[in-house]
């Protein structure tokens, strides 16, 4: 991690000259916020964060400990390991991916990028799996670009699904086709920030510089749409829209990329963290129950009252955490906003797509297109983030989020699977015909699994400190 001079040097209420010198001096891309100071040093809006902080921890209490100190979370029904059930539901995700193309058939572009995060996480969990994820990441890596699909992904406040060219919609027109030079890019800026994931993930088994490269190289196109109507990056570069879910993959991606450039360069990445985090907070997206909503409606840049959909949920707390574990060199009121939010997100989010035996559902079920089947995972996938990173000194905050991985697990290899190992839609069941897209979304759920069976008290750091040559 990267030396920073101490924070009250920067602090606008303990050090004024020296923050407004140094911002400049480092080249911030925001001026440090002009405050009311209190005699003690510190902001009222610090005072009043904190104050937050400690009435919502005193809430959780009194709704959550006695839960979570009496009840037990759901156990593998079988008691055996979810080591070789999830290599045994790998093993039938494979037989879609066709090594020719380096995709998985039965599920479109942005899908595959989720699949190859998945499986980077079962990786790091298995070290038996490395070698087999290394071949695919490189196959698809190599080959991927060049059977790139014409798409047109058609989205409202309510609904969102993918078109592959000859199969358009009458009416509708698809956007041009993305060259394979173009690597992973497209017209899409949500496909770009899900492909960055992928080859941070890539790069966190791997250590190959390379799958970084091509997440820096995909953040700084992202960085191109960073001019939407009412802020932030729009959703495609046909500037019509700016929804929740790629202003969320922007954040989460540049907070990975923090924690995992050299020392020079994580100023860059964390400011743009920082900026972006301060602007998303009051955008509209968050509503009144600390729930993630569609987007914006661009005429009145307010909430656009859209669906909840469960990824929404997911990938903000991924980078909340990824920004909470950079942020050891911020103030404490600064860094522990990260973790303030992401505790009120991952409780309100589970509140709302929980059922009555704590299954997650999304409101396209049971038809949910060709996009809604990979949500559920996405979110899975992102509490085992927020689990595996508060484990050893927040553990009673997000007791929930935990009880929450093994419910689904369970549910899913219990009434969600044929005897073929297929993993449906719906993980209260009955089990549905399975694409690429259920299994791998469903497979996110049961990597958490296997998660916790492998860490189930000590601190496991999500994030990394690699540094690049």
């Amino acid at each position: 991690m990267p030396s920073y001079a101490p924070r009250d040097e920067l602090h606008p209420c303990r050090n004024k000259e020296a923050a407004m010198e140094k911002s400049v001096r480092k080249g911030y891309m925001h001026e440090p916020p002009a405050e009311s100071c209190l005699s003690n040093g510190f902001s009222v809006r610090e005072i009043l964060l904190l104050s937050m902080m400690m009435i919502s921890a005193a809430l959780f209490l009194l709704h959550w400990l006695p839960f979570s100190l009496s009840a037990s979370a759901p156990t593998n029904p079988t008691n055996e390991s979810w080591i070789p059930k999830t290599q045994a539901a790998i093993d039938t995700l494979q037989k879609w991916y066709n090594p020719d193309t380096g995709l998985w058939e039965t599920t479109n572009w942005w899908n595959a990028a989720n699949i190859l995060t998945m499986l980077g996480n079962f990786a790091l969990l298995n070290p038996a799996f490395k070698p087999e994820f290394e071949k695919i990441a490189q196959t698809t890596h190599t080959k991927a670009p060049h059977f790139k699909d014409q798409i047109l992904k058609v989205h409202t406040p309510t609904s969102m699904d993918t078109y592959t060219y000859p199969n358009i919609p009458a009416g509708l027109r698809a956007p041009p086709l993305a060259k394979s030079t173009d690597g992973f890019l497209n017209w899409y800026y949500d496909d770009e920030g899900w492909w960055a994931l992928a080859w941070l993930k890539a790069y966190d088994v791997t250590n190959q510089t390379v799958y970084l490269k091509e997440a820096i190289s995909i953040f700084d196109d992202m960085i191109k749409g960073y001019n939407a109507t009412c802020g932030g990056i729009w959703w495609n570069k046909g500037h019509d829209a700016n929804v929740a879910i790629s202003n969320e993959l922007f954040l989460a991606v540049a907070a990975q990329l923090a924690n995992r450039v050299k020392v020079g360069d994580q100023l860059f990445y964390f400011d743009w963290v920082l900026r972006h985090w301060s602007w998303f907070r009051w955008a509209g997206f968050i509503d009144q129950n600390y729930n993630i909503n569609d987007g914006l409606d661009l005429a009145t840049c307010k909430n656009n009252n859209g669906t909840i959909w469960s990824y929404n949920q997911g990938v903000i707390l991924g980078a909340l955490t990824e920004a909470y574990g950079h942020g050891e060199d911020l103030h404490p009121s600064e860094r522990h906003q990260f973790k303030f939010w992401t505790d009120l997100i991952s409780h309100s989010a589970l509140k709302k797509l929980r059922d009555a035996n704590g299954v997650i559902h999304d409101a396209c079920e049971p038809d949910c297109g060709n996009d809604g089947p990979q949500f559920k995972g996405i979110l899975m996938r992102n509490l085992q983030v927020v689990v595996g990173f508060f484990r050893r000194d927040y553990w009673w905050v997000f007791a929930d989020s935990r009880f929450a991985i093994a419910e689904n697990a369970a549910s899913i290899w219990a009434t969600d699977r044929n005897q073929d190992d297929r993993l449906g839609l719906v993980w209260s069941g009955p089990y549905m015909e399975a694409t690429a897209a259920t299994q791998s979304s469903a497979l996110d759920a049961l990597v958490a699994a296997v998660d916790l069976e492998l860490h189930p008290q000590q601190s496991h750091a999500v994030t990394s400190d690699r540094e690049t040559a």
